[in-house]
């Protein structure tokens, strides 16, 4: 039975509640008469574990990687402002800011510094992420009364908020037990963080064009170089299928994973991750350029074979990255505890790329039956932030690809990234604008792009795509063309073509037939049907590039439904109208919104 050391329904009962920072509702808690001790300490702070993404977030991430039935208003470029709502929300930060003032009233130094730790850990978190949605926000390091002038403060400088945020992860580094800990935070989970916020200040202030960027890359590099150093974590290994295996993982693996958020059947705390990659309606695919970007298993670029656009699913599969058989259903997959070789399934990826990283065994396919946790940081994502960090800053070394990149590639058998070798021939499909990042321009652009197609693979549906998008301002790819496999013409005269999935050169009932008309083709009428049991009817089931031509599966068209992406608006979210106007026009709305 996994221990459950956080429970945020259970625990609000516990934990002072806010809607907004002008109240301070003491109905349930006295402050006269609690945060006494360790004890009361650690139960006031274990509601902010809520403020974690939950499994849905994780597992439901889109953006251009994974392209689902229904496209978000980000992708889409369909966001309006919001009346209210929006993302424009204070209540957990009131929690923290709660706490953090009368903290003091317990004697115990240890316990009080050490939950003051988690405190400062929450709120550096709770305002990177108001950071990355609105840029620059009001600061407020203390519960504010409805008379409080504060109440309506501007916006605060996004320097001065970087500094805070600053200062607060360092606080909780120095104070936070250095034991490791699945579910709780921890000093090295602060040093995860404190990482992964200044890439993102960094990065995003290099491709934004804002000033100071070299700073918070430091910052970055330094958090990552002492976590990597340091801390009792490594890259997960295992024979088998390792990758695989880290995300299915009932219990988070421990080796790796330094945060999780902790699931357990028995006491009814689930997700629903088999079912949204099964049967859930959204039908998630990867993308075509995903899928691409894997090299092959000797290192190679795949996109370097001159026919790679016209490779069948069955050829484009061999010999490749190991990853990517682990992350979607390739030739010869079989679920997790059963020993059926099956195909990807067509009724539940759009693109026909079917996403099998996170999905467990049968048993838990239901809704609400999942119960594999899901991981929040892993030490894989600080070897990337480091070595990211490093070649942005200009001062990356091989030693430094080494013991990071290389490790990461090592779990999977895939041979080491050579930095000289990547800056003298950057890859031209990770520069092109309908495929990669064409907005990377340095001495060390070779291996920058390799580092994001490094990260695209690693990270892959953990929740990071869209905000890397938009730290490197590369928002217009979601205006490009979704894709999914390449299917050869249909025969001109029997009107289908037999799509031969396991590549074994008959056809079976791991096989799928596309066909043009008012009615399937039978077996009867054409033997070479053989088993097949999956009949996909052109314009119906799915779209080609060229129709009956063939060419790629062709999802959520943009000649009939084009999307548009500003760039001098839609890398910040918009303020709510009614804080525009709460506020009295000390907070304006953020530009062309």
């Amino acid at each position: 039975m996994k221990k459950l050391y956080y429970l945020p329904i259970a625990l609000a009962a516990l934990t002072l509640s806010s809607c907004s920072l002008d109240k301070e509702p003491l109905d349930t808690l006295a402050a006269e008469n609690y945060f006494n001790n360790r004890a009361e300490l650690q139960t006031f702070t274990n509601g902010f574990y809520a403020d974690f993404p939950k499994a849905e977030t994780l597992y439901g991430e889109t953006a251009d990687a994974i392209i689902p039935t229904g496209l978000t208003t980000e992708v889409m470029g369909t966001r309006s402002v919001p009346e209210k709502g929006g993302g424009w929300s204070w209540s957990s930060l009131a929690n923290i800011n709660t706490y953090l003032q009368r903290s003091s009233r317990c004697p115990d130094e240890a316990a009080r510094k050490e939950y003051d730790g988690v405190a400062r850990f929450f709120r550096a978190y709770f305002y990177y992420n108001k950071v990355k949605r609105f840029g620059e926000v009001p600061w407020f390091d203390a519960p504010l009364g409805s008379t409080d002038n504060k109440l309506y403060d501007p916006r605060t400088d996004r320097n001065t908020l970087m500094e805070k945020i600053l200062v607060d992860v360092n606080y909780a580094i120095e104070n936070l037990p250095t034991t490791s800990s699945l579910y709780r935070v921890t000093k090295w989970t602060a040093l995860a963080l404190k990482s992964r916020i200044f890439l993102y200040e960094g990065t995003y202030r290099k491709y934004h064009g804002i000033d100071g960027y070299e700073t918070y890359l430091k910052e970055a590099a330094e958090a990552a170089e002492d976590f990597i150093t340091n801390s009792p974590y490594k890259i997960y290994t295992a024979t088998g299928e390792p990758y695989r295996k880290l995300f299915v993982a009932d219990n988070a693996v421990k080796d790796e994973v330094i945060l999780a958020r902790n699931y357990n059947l028995g006491l009814n705390i689930v997700h629903s991750v088999n079912q949204h990659f099964l049967t859930g309606g959204s039908k998630p695919g990867m993308n075509k350029k995903i899928v691409d970007s894997y090299l092959m298993k000797d290192g190679s670029r795949f996109t370097d074979q001159a026919n790679y656009q016209t490779m069948v699913y069955y050829d484009e599969m061999q010999n490749r990255d190991p990853r990517l058989a682990q992350t979607i259903v390739a030739p010869g997959h079989k679920r997790i505890g059963s020993n059926n070789v099956v195909s990807p399934s067509f009724s539940s990826a759009t693109t026909g790329y079917q996403i099998a990283k996170w999905v467990t065994d049968a048993g838990q396919d239901s809704y609400n039956k999942s119960h594999n946790d899901m991981i929040l940081f892993r030490a894989a994502e600080v070897y990337l932030n480091l070595a990211e960090a490093k070649a942005e800053l200009g001062t990356l070394s091989q030693g430094d690809l080494d013991k990071t990149i290389t490790k990461i590639r090592a779990r999977v058998g895939m041979p080491p990234l050579n930095m000289a070798a990547a800056n003298a021939n950057p890859d031209p499909y990770l520069t092109a604008a309908e495929t990669g990042y064409p907005n990377v321009s340095s001495t060390n652009k070779g291996v920058i792009l390799e580092i994001r197609r490094e990260r695209t693979i690693e990270l892959f549906d953990e929740g990071f795509r869209y905000d890397d998008l938009m730290r490197w301002k590369e928002g217009k790819v979601f205006e490009k063309q979704f894709k999914g496999m390449y299917v050869p013409a249909l025969d001109s005269t029997k009107k289908f073509v037999i799509l031969d999935l396991n590549g074994n050169g008959t056809s079976d009932a791991q096989d799928v037939c596309i066909y043009e008309g008012t009615a399937a083709p039978t077996v009867a009428n054409y033997p070479e049907l053989g088993g097949i049991t999956i009949f996909l009817k052109l314009g119906e089931n799915l779209s080609l590039e060229n129709g009956a031509n063939g060419g790629h599966i062709i999802v959520h068209d943009i000649k009939t439904k084009p999307r548009s992406w500003n760039e001098n608006r839609d890398y910040l979210y918009p303020i709510p109208q009614d804080q525009i106007t709460l506020y009295g026009g000390k907070i304006t709305q953020n530009p062309n919104w």
